[in-house]
């Protein structure tokens, strides 16, 4: 369900900001940014279902923070994101609220001297799945590590360029990992 979309989403998020920019390792943050977003999408065949239509509707918070560090004065990104998702089936009006909050942290960004940046994101995070008598029906929480390659343009101080080359699991997902399409589906379906 949304961890996984969103811990992809968050680390493009962060990816973006992650780009090196000249200046020393005590220069005041480059971006410091709060978020909020609201959405409703309609999802057809939920959890490949078929025929199961379900509409999602999220609420998103968080913030964001770019800061140099190092010599270099690369700069790291740092992402809270708060989330609130509500399924609901569109032929019966069941619903699934899911809630969560996940991290999307730079761990080390390294100018390769070739044009690219490598960085290495750590991604932890947690959300519970709740059935519409408010009792958690599935949970995930854990972290997992991944890389990025990122052609910075010739302009490392400039991230509106950077193009995202390559993108590798460094450390699969940990922690509880319930299977929430078995959990939600049958309290969608009813």
């Amino acid at each position: 369900m949304r961890l996984v979309r969103t811990f992809g989403l968050a680390a493009g998020l962060a990816m973006v900001g992650s780009m090196a920019f000249a200046g020393s390792a005590s220069a005041k943050p480059i971006e410091h940014t709060d978020f909020h977003d609201e959405f409703t999408q309609t999802i057809d065949n939920f959890c490949d279902v078929s025929g199961l239509t379900v509409q999602l509707a999220s609420v998103v918070d968080g913030r964001f923070l770019l800061n140099p560090h190092g010599p270099d004065g690369l700069a790291y990104a740092h992402t809270n994101t708060r989330f609130t998702d509500v399924f609901t089936n569109l032929a019966n009006q069941n619903t699934v609220t899911e809630v969560g909050n996940f991290v999307n942290k730079d761990l080390r960004v390294t100018d390769n001297g070739d044009g690219t940046l490598t960085i290495l994101v750590l991604e932890p995070g947690a959300a519970a799945a709740y059935g519409p008598d408010g009792k958690a029906i599935a949970r995930v929480a854990g972290q997992e590590r991944v890389e990025f390659l990122v052609d910075h343009g010739g302009t490392p101080t400039d991230p509106f360029d950077d193009v995202i080359l390559e993108e590798g699991l460094v450390k699969g997902p940990t922690g509880r990992t319930d299977d929430v399409c078995a959990a939600v589906v049958p309290v969608l379906v009813g």
